[in-house]
């Protein structure tokens, strides 16, 4: 009976990355999946919630926007998906600011919580010191690529 070896060590580039992304990524949609909402949904709630709990849709679109590198259209649609389902409402005092409602709170933290356990497992047992490293290298890597778009005035730097 031969004994299971720990993979090769990979340098990190841009096929590592991806599929890590895509792997951890399809765990998180089958956690939204089962309460309704895509991922577009949850990046868009995630923004409110970080904010206190309401933001001015120009803002929302702009983050939204940044984050996903998505047509803004794209991300109005989103904002009118998730008023018409009641996660997010105007700002009855300032129109231009939209907040999360009860279920959109409550749909977020329970999406939170579940995916947090998801996390925990995946980022078990991985040194501290490694974790950092990879969130320098990623957070440069995203610098640097936004940087590019930015020049070549593309998809929403």
């Amino acid at each position: 009976m031969t004994t299971p070896t720990a993979p090769a060590p990979t340098a990190v580039n841009g096929r590592v990355v991806a599929l890590a992304h895509y792997a951890a990524r399809a765990l998180l949609e089958d956690v939204l999946d089962r309460h309704g909402v895509t991922f577009q949904h949850s990046v868009t709630l995630r923004v409110v919630a970080v904010a206190g709990g309401a933001a001015t849709r120009d803002a929302l679109v702009r983050d939204v926007t940044g984050s996903l590198k998505v047509d803004e259209s794209v991300v109005y649609g989103v904002v009118g998906e998730l008023t018409a389902a009641q996660l997010l409402e105007e700002d009855p005092a300032e129109a231009s600011r939209l907040r999360l409602t009860d279920a959109g709170r409550e749909l977020y933290e329970r999406t939170t919580a579940e995916t947090a356990e998801i996390t925990a497992r995946l980022y078990a047992d991985i040194p501290a010191e490694d974790l950092a490293v990879a969130g320098r290298v990623l957070t440069l890597v995203t610098e640097r690529a936004n940087a590019e778009l930015a020049t070549a005035g593309g998809a929403n730097a």
